[in-house]
């Protein structure tokens, strides 16, 4: 009978999610975006770091589609290895921050007291800084690569992380089905695996898909300002600061880069907000 009702709630779910327009199409584009990213080495159609000097800043056209940069590279297979580096950046930092925060967030929903007050006093701490300050200022210290990178904005997404995930399990803590656990004799762990997380679950799915396009963000900030992929390794970051000595005479380099991270930020938000609505009812109405 269980697995009747939760068979139904599932097509139910999906029934909602095709009747979503914009949620299909942030979910196709972001789609487009992790296909291109994963399959660059074999789509791509020059190497990206490769100059040419015999095309430089040659306009878009059937030999460049996206034209050339200063250097002739290639800025078609530069924007796809940026799509690469952009959703490694998005994907790991994500899971960065769900490794760490969702154990804090349960330990201190759970258990309450001393435990949530450490935890959420940390928490608070780092939301005294805006996210993007935060992931600045973790990359100076680590120093700039992609990896630090990754690491400076998955610590910048753990704040966030812990408060939906407390919230989730006060939310759960008190519902019948876990106080039956408990008085069934089942332990915390056991309580917290198969009665809390998998509930969260819903709510954790969401903020996954609203973390990626903010890491996206932060990533190209960082490399920007010299504190993520170094040169000549492509990225959209690095192709948007090389960009501003040529912003009269090729704009290409900086409009293409520039659309590039606004679709794939934009699809990931749109599917965020969809599957937010669909799996999260209450979310809408907060």
């Amino acid at each position: 009978m269980l697995h009747a009702v939760r068979a139904s709630a599932s097509g139910g779910r999906l029934r909602a999610l095709r009747k979503n327009r914009l949620a299909l199409t942030g979910g196709a584009i972001a789609a487009v975006f992790v296909l291109v990213a994963l399959l660059a080495p074999l789509i791509a159609p020059y190497d990206p770091a490769r100059p040419d000097f015999g095309n430089v800043l040659a306009a878009p056209g059937w030999s460049h589609w996206l034209g050339t940069d200063d250097l002739g590279r290639d800025q078609l297979s530069r924007v796809m290895y940026g799509a690469r580096a952009s959703m490694q950046v998005g994907v790991l930092a994500v899971v960065l921050a769900f490794v760490v925060g969702v154990p804090l967030g349960l330990a201190a929903g759970y258990y309450g007291k001393f435990t949530d007050g450490i935890v959420s006093r940390i928490t608070d701490t780092l939301l005294a800084f805006p996210f993007l300050v935060l992931a600045v200022g973790l990359a100076a210290v680590l120093g700039p690569s992609l990896t630090n990178a990754t690491i400076a904005i998955g610590i910048s997404q753990i704040p966030a992380v812990i408060r939906i995930t407390r919230a989730e399990t006060l939310r759960l803590k008190g519902v019948d089905y876990v106080h039956a656990a408990i008085a069934n004799g089942g332990g915390d762990g056991t309580v917290l695996a198969r009665h809390i997380l998998p509930n969260a679950t819903s709510a954790l799915i969401v903020q996954a898909t609203v973390g990626i396009p903010t890491a996206i963000i932060g990533e190209a900030l960082l490399s920007f300002l010299g504190l993520g992929v170094q040169p000549p390794a492509p990225s959209l970051g690095v192709m948007l600061s090389g960009a501003q000595s040529f912003l009269a005479p090729a704009p290409w380099l900086a409009v293409f880069p520039g659309l590039a991270i606004v679709a794939a930020t934009l699809a990931f938000n749109l599917l965020g907000d969809g599957l937010r609505d669909i799996l999260d009812p209450r979310g809408a109405t907060r």
